[in-house]
């Protein structure tokens, strides 16, 4: 079952039901009005929306055109939007970066930040920022929606809260993360609101592409159509979706429609840009700059500009999107 939040004018938008092919919907407010709302009452709707979406998919309802530009962030403000870390080659390039400290940067456990979630942006709002020297990066990252999980949860219980699936734009101001991690209270400024795909998915929408812990893929990043990034999301995740929910849920609960965020995807390789139709890549420009750095002692990947288009988009090996898109425009705050 596929799902979207679309814009009605109210803060939280209408929940509505994405046909497979992403090419229709019908609304589903009728068996709640909003993605919280299911969430909340998951076990008692989960049968109707389940219901409507096969009834969609068969041709019995016919549904509106869909466009992902109708789509907010599935939960534009969420109770709870957490970043993790689980991609070791991400956080391995980025250590010699400004503002990174090696003890801060761990093997053993996952580290995560809580981010702000009043304000979640939609994967065709633009990405306003108030200055442009801020250095301003993207980060290409999957991210699961939660039902409850319990305080100390193991991640094998933990498995049990991954209600949908959807992709990740956790936007970053480069120039910012030194001053926030020096501070003491980790990242704040740095980190305004992050955004979400138009599509959010059960995990059997996937078939054996998701394993119940992973989902097998590739996660493509262009910058104004050029093709910078597409590492596998599979491959090199030393923590999973369970070991993240368990290690966020060690000393609270998680409530329904907590958002956990993969942390930025990355494949071990040696690879600066451009890259080829084959190449790896990188999900943030921070690697490509380290990278350089490291080929050849000068960066010279800039940093996002005013006018620039960041797009993200989950490949199934089949060649399928079944999250749709983000694509987006940098806009700097007059």
């Amino acid at each position: 079952m596929k799902l979207a939040t679309l814009r009605n004018g109210a803060p939280d938008g209408q929940l509505a039901i994405i046909s497979q092919d992403l090419t229709r919907f019908t609304q589903a407010s009728a068996i709640a009005l909003t993605l919280q709302s299911a969430l909340d009452q998951w076990d008692q709707v989960l049968p109707d929306l389940q219901a409507l979406s096969d009834q969609l998919n068969a041709g019995h309802i016919a549904g509106k055109p869909f466009d992902a530009s109708m789509a907010m962030a599935p939960l534009p403000r969420a109770f709870q939007w957490i970043d993790a870390s689980a991609y070791m080659s991400h956080l391995e390039r980025v250590r010699s970066a400004t503002g990174s400290k090696d003890a801060e940067l761990q093997d053993d456990r996952p580290i995560m930040y809580q981010g702000g979630s009043d304000t979640l942006l939609g994967a065709h709002d633009d990405v306003v920022v108030p200055a442009d020297d801020l250095a301003v990066d993207f980060e290409a990252e999957l991210a699961v929606i939660l039902g409850p999980v319990a305080m100390g949860a193991t991640a094998e219980a933990a498995a049990s809260a991954i209600r949908l699936i959807t992709i990740c734009n956790d936007v970053s101001l480069r120039r910012l993360v030194a001053d926030d991690l020096q501070g003491g209270f980790g990242f704040f400024h740095a980190k305004p609101s992050s955004s979400f795909g138009p599509i959010v998915a059960t995990p059997d929408e996937f078939g054996a592409a998701w394993d119940g812990k992973k989902l097998s893929g590739k996660l493509q990043s262009r910058i104004n159509s050029v093709l910078v990034g597409q590492p596998r999301t599979e491959v090199d995740m030393l923590f999973d979706f369970p070991r993240l929910i368990s290690e966020a849920a060690r000393t609270r609960n998680l409530g329904a429609g907590t958002i956990l965020g993969s942390g930025t995807v990355a494949n071990t390789h040696d690879e600066v840009l451009p890259i080829g139709s084959d190449g790896i890549g990188f999900s943030c420009i921070v690697e490509a700059r380290t990278a350089e750095k490291q080929k050849s002692e000068k960066a010279v990947t800039p940093f996002l500009r005013e006018g620039d288009e960041v797009a993200i988009r989950f490949v199934a090996d089949d060649g399928s999107t079944p999250l749709g898109e983000i694509k987006q425009i940098i806009q700097i705050k007059a």
